[in-house]
């Protein structure tokens, strides 16, 4: 599924709870980002999505996401195992990759780290702290920090 909201920064979310998606997009909304967001429910949806980027020399039939918001519990194949994939991929380990999830385990956030996460964000519990995380996140990666081409 493509949302469309107007902006230069094509937003990749992998997330398998349709319900937290929505929450993400109505934050995102709230939190005035304005980017084309595209949705995939699993892990192995999201490597089939990445999968023309990965052709050498080919120009990619899908663009390039700035972000990809990443769940790390879904069905599949897990935000690990894609973790893993993504940033031993040559030409994938470039987009930047934050783990956006429920879980505040220790062993998670380390395990996410030493796999090449570029952020790992517990989602609040309030909406109106998600909608404040999703405006900082998006000044973060959109305003300040310089993205690969």
């Amino acid at each position: 599924m493509t949302t469309t909201m107007n902006g230069t920064h094509p937003i990749l979310i992998a997330e398998d709870d349709e319900d937290d998606y929505l929450l993400t997009i109505e934050a995102l909304k709230e939190a005035g980002v304005e980017s084309q967001v595209k949705w995939v429910k699993d892990g192995e949806a999201l490597m089939d999505y990445l999968h023309p980027l990965c052709s050498n020399g080919k120009k990619p039939s899908i663009q390039v996401p700035s972000l990809i918001l990443l769940d790390l519990n879904m069905p599949r194949k897990d935000g690990r195992e894609v973790l893993d994939e993504i940033k031993k991929n040559d030409i994938l380990r470039k987009i930047p990759v934050v783990v956006l999830t429920t879980s505040k385990a220790e062993t998670d956030i380390n395990h996410a780290y030493e796999l090449g996460v570029n952020s790992y964000i517990q989602k609040p519990v309030r909406f109106s702290e998600f909608v404040e995380v999703i405006k900082v996140l998006s000044h973060y990666w959109f305003q300040i920090v310089k993205l690969p081409e």
